[in-house]
């Protein structure tokens, strides 16, 4: 559900609408791989290298997107909070690569502190840029999702019963957001014109 980068008066509704539906394709299909390869694990298991590769990537797409976003924006080294964001989400991934070493539950916990912190950022963004591009409330619905599901994640890593379905769950969520995200600045623009 991540989202990124700080308001810029050059982000475009319509740059963002096409990185947002990027954000949903790659979503889903990381959904169906999890659903497809990897819901029967455990915390207590150690992944396996399909689930590492997926919970590796995950981050990482995140530090991809809003380095797309930041470019699209034109906003460079002046955005402190893509900064942050790039920092945080390259952070993930490399306790990402250690976490799936250990077990589940480790990779769980990474991945949740990782959720909850980007979501916040997610949530300054998108309360920032709703002055200048306006159809932010998806998106602002979004981060409080992923701050409550990071927490969520963080404190299920250590029970016997929570896997990998919940971040396919976080991640179809995200999808939904974004594509309504989407469809909320596509008819502002319908609006304006």
């Amino acid at each position: 559900m991540a989202q990124t980068t700080a308001p810029s008066t050059t982000t475009t509704p319509s740059g963002l609408r096409s990185l947002y539906l990027i954000r949903v394709v790659f979503s889903l299909i990381w959904v169906a791989l999890v659903f497809t390869t990897s819901t029967a694990l455990v915390p207590a298991d150690r992944p396996t290298v399909i689930a590492a590769v997926l919970l590796v990537i995950y981050p990482l797409w995140d530090v991809i997107a809003t380095l797309l976003e930041r470019r699209m924006a034109g906003t460079g080294s002046t955005n402190r909070v893509g900064v942050i964001n790039i920092a945080l989400g390259l952070a993930a991934t490399a306790g990402m690569l250690v976490a799936v070493f250990s077990t589940l539950g480790t990779a769980l916990l990474v991945f949740g502190i990782w959720a909850l912190l980007s979501g916040a950022i997610q949530l300054v963004v998108a309360m920032r840029r709703r002055r200048t591009v306006g159809a932010q409330w998806p998106m602002i619905i979004s981060g409080g999702l992923s701050v409550l599901a990071g927490a969520s994640f963080a404190a299920m890593s250590a029970s016997a019963t929570s896997g990998l379905s919940a971040l396919a769950g976080y991640s179809a969520v995200g999808a939904f957001w974004f594509l309504v995200s989407v469809v909320a600045l596509s008819r502002r623009r319908a609006q304006s014109v």
